[in-house]
């Protein structure tokens, strides 16, 4: 053959092949996101997205000043620089239809990876769905302890879960009675407890919980009440709370419960000295924004909040880059969103593979530091035996109250843990205004 021909024969398999080449350099890993980006939780929802938005972006195509390993961006090094797709899917707070997103996400999105969902109903169903089809499930924002409670071998959940808030808040109220909180000379006048939760599986949860750990730690709820959600009148609901003249009100509500809640108590000028939420509507954008200085005062549960910037480092500085693209501060469900996608990409990074099997092997065997992650925890270590199975051991939660500063804006403080409060609390409770 001539010098010619060959040339034509080279360049001819060049056209052939370049495209196959071009498809291996640009692997994409899809990760299907289900979310509520509509109905009562889409403020957290668009928390939730866009915060795992940042996470994705940050891992594809890095980012300096931010301390974090995936920051050196470039994909998923170990799988040829991989990048990260996200294809987000609304659930609507819907358990059916995130079962049935799910199912497209996996069958025809031909996802490699889910994570979601916030609302623990719907991660119910989703979870179910994975395990059925074999496909990883990173769970970043529901807190039921049943979640990792069903045998499942695709699901790992990085968030704590309402367990171990439950204890925090018990703890928490010890702490008030010995003189620990800061601020707070010794409080003795805590003793009537009555608690409201929405009666979905996360709410019943926090319910069955906070009996079960009060009796534990010498509380009885005078007064419990499993409540529907996205309701639209909770009068009958405050009068019978505030029959048994309770001196805490505990509460598990979504954000437009939570603000109808608040609302309703203030109108029948409830008086407790405490209010504590658990996290959720509590924390929602929404409850602050629409109640102003009516949350004064309320405590929530939380796994983050911008104050931990003063107590770690690289949290203010994904916070900065953060609050720079959405106008807001981080707060616990955009934290844990970053944290969840945080997480997905160091597991991937460890298996060397986008296949569920090596995703697989990789988690149940990874100890992610906690110098790593926004969060102020030990690290990620998910459990492989024993009752929680795919639960992270090394999180951790906080409790917040809010309060107004020198120039009027609302904020969280951290008053729990103890040794990283960041401001006297508030106590007792200053009334609605």
């Amino acid at each position: 053959m001539t010098r010619r021909p060959l040339l034509r024969l080279a360049l001819v398999l060049a056209m052939i092949l370049l495209p196959t080449l071009c498809l291996a350099a640009e692997k994409t890993i899809k990760i299907g996101v289900l979310f509520p980006l509509s109905g009562p939780a889409a403020g957290a929802g668009a928390e939730l997205r866009a915060a795992a938005e940042l996470a994705v972006e940050i891992a594809n195509n890095g980012l300096p000043g931010v301390d974090i390993a995936m920051a050196k961006g470039g994909g998923v090094k170990s799988i040829g620089g991989a990048k990260l797709q996200l294809i987000f899917k609304d659930h609507e707070g819907n358990p059916t239809l995130g079962a049935d997103l799910a199912k497209k996400l996996i069958l025809d999105d031909k996802v490699n990876i889910v994570m979601g969902c916030y609302n623990s109903s719907v991660t119910k169903t989703v979870a179910a769905v994975c395990d059925q089809y074999g496909i990883p499930m990173v769970n970043d924002s529901s807190t039921s302890p049943s979640l990792t409670r069903q045998g499942y071998k695709w699901f790992w959940r990085t968030t704590p879960h309402d367990e171990q808030f439950t204890q925090d808040l018990y703890a928490f109220l010890k702490g008030l009675s010995e003189g620990k909180v800061k601020g707070v000379p010794p409080v003795k006048d805590i003793a009537t407890l009555a608690s409201a939760c929405e009666k979905t599986e996360w709410g019943s949860s926090v319910s069955e919980q906070l009996n079960k750990f009060g009796a534990k730690n010498g509380y009885t709820l005078a007064k419990q009440l499993l409540y529907a959600d996205k309701s639209a009148d909770l009068s009958s609901e405050v009068r019978s709370l505030m029959a048994v003249k309770p001196d805490a009100m505990l509460f598990a509500c979504y954000s437009s419960d939570a603000i109808l809640m608040l609302n309703t108590l203030k109108s029948q000028k409830a008086a407790p000295k405490l209010i504590w939420g658990q996290n959720a509507g509590f924390e929602d954008p929404t409850f602050a924004n629409t109640l102003g200085d009516t949350v004064v005062g309320v405590l929530t549960r939380t796994v983050f909040m911008p104050k931990v910037a003063t107590v770690k480092k690289v949290a203010g500085q994904v916070n900065d880059v953060y609050k720079a693209r959405t106008g807001k501060d981080m707060v616990g469900a955009a934290s844990r969103a970053f944290t969840g996608m945080q997480a997905i990409v160091a597991i991937l990074e460890m298996a060397g593979s986008d296949e569920p099997a090596a995703f697989q092997k990789a988690a149940n065997a990874i100890d992610i530091p906690g110098a790593d992650l926004v969060m102020p925890w030990e690290g990620i270590k998910f459990t492989t035996e024993g009752e929680d199975i795919g639960q992270n051991v090394k999180g951790m939660g906080l409790i917040g109250q809010y309060q107004k500063d020198a120039s009027g804006k609302i904020g969280i403080e951290i008053v729990y843990p103890f040794n990283l409060a960041t401001a006297d609390m508030i106590y007792p409770f200053p009334g609605f205004k």
